[in-house]
């Protein structure tokens, strides 16, 4: 369990930066199309040695309250830097700039070198296993990422449906079961909670017969009761992403005990950093549930930090790592996808946050 927080009182320089990725082409969301990506970066710095972390939040998805960011962000870095003189925002309502600091403390505390967590990963010595992303728009074009996917040598392959043509999605599917069995390639949905729950269970039945391995949010969040009926009648596995992100009052062990659903996505960004996904991790062991992690169009920055602290966390199975390339100016970096794998070459240097900054 990581409690930086709790013991940090030293007087550090701190400031932060407003970034701007732009992407390739627009990104088509369930909440829409986006252009660009903002956020920001936040620097602690002690004598020569800075550390830097990303606070990266999603317009429209992640819960924090975007109207008082920028001065929650001034009150936190005049507490870092009176070590605990001044008071201590109230974060509650910014789990990105939570995910943030954490990071940029683990990085100051590590030399600034932007490894956190130290490991054969960051050694160039291991890899982590991830799915490839196939982006919401029309059939071609999701059939266009999936052929490229599978070129790539991806065999996992996530695909975003309820967005089109439900009979369209079919035939995706069907696409790539008569190119992959089961045991070839793993298929994993996110409905980003696109299904009605007077269809839900019809649609199911139907996605099962291409061997799913799992589908994120079949419905909308925070419908308790329905998504415990879903999680026990469903055909196929259900994993559990946007129930997470603002769980309400009930506990994070209520909560899963009371849905029993089959996995959580992890994304440290919209949780609230790693800290608060460590008490996930908890709670999932205690009801059986498994997991697996999962950027959230954070920049490399986000993302180096997130494959670094999934790696250590041995958890064997394929994460959802792989946005890093999305963007025509993000941040040069040792990561890299290969055949469906994420690397780290120690060869490859780190390039400069100002490149980004608005």
């Amino acid at each position: 369990m990581i409690t930086w927080w709790r013991n940090y009182l030293p007087m550090h320089k701190a400031s932060f930066n407003k970034y701007q990725l732009v992407f390739k082409s627009p990104v088509l969301t369930s909440r829409g199309a986006m252009n660009v990506k903002n956020g920001y970066f936040l620097y602690i710095k002690d004598g020569s040695v800075t550390g830097t972390g990303e606070c990266s939040y999603i317009e429209g998805l992640s819960m924090d309250d975007l109207d008082s960011y920028e001065d929650t962000l001034r009150l936190l870095c005049r507490y870092i830097e009176t070590g605990g003189g001044e008071p201590l925002p109230d974060l509650s309502k910014f789990p990105s700039i939570r995910f943030g600091w954490e990071a940029a403390q683990i990085d100051l505390q590590n030399g600034g070198r932007k490894i956190l967590f130290q490991s054969d990963f960051t050694a160039g010595k291991a890899s982590i296993p991830i799915n490839g992303l196939v982006w919401m728009g029309d059939k071609e074009f999701m059939h266009t990422q999936i052929r490229q996917k599978i070129d790539d040598g991806c065999r996992c392959i996530k695909l975003k449906v309820g967005a089109i043509d439900f009979d369209d999605e079919l035939a995706l599917l069907q696409f790539i079961r008569s190119k992959f069995l089961p045991d070839e390639l793993e298929l994993r949905l996110d409905a980003n909670g696109a299904f009605n729950t007077n269809e839900v269970f019809e649609k199911l039945e139907v996605l099962s017969k291409f061997h799913i391995h799992s589908i994120e949010q079949p419905i909308k969040a925070g419908q308790l009761e329905w998504m415990k009926k879903v999680c026990t009648g469903s055909p196929i596995p259900v994993a559990l992403d946007e129930e997470l992100i603002n769980p309400g009052e009930i506990t994070k062990p209520g909560l899963l005990s009371f849905i029993k659903p089959q996995y959580i996505i992890l994304k440290p960004s919209l949780m609230g950093g790693f800290e608060a996904c460590h008490e996930w991790i908890a709670a999932a062991d205690k009801n059986d549930v498994d997991w697996w992690a999962t950027s959230a169009l954070e920049s490399n920055i986000g993302l180096n930090a997130i494959a670094q602290w999934a790696f250590v966390q041995e958890n064997k199975m394929v994460q959802g790592l792989g946005t890093g390339s999305l963007y025509t100016n993000n941040i040069a970096s040792p990561l890299y996808v290969k055949a469906g794998q994420l690397y780290y070459d120690v060869n490859n240097a780190w390039g400069d946050t100002e490149d980004t900054i608005l």
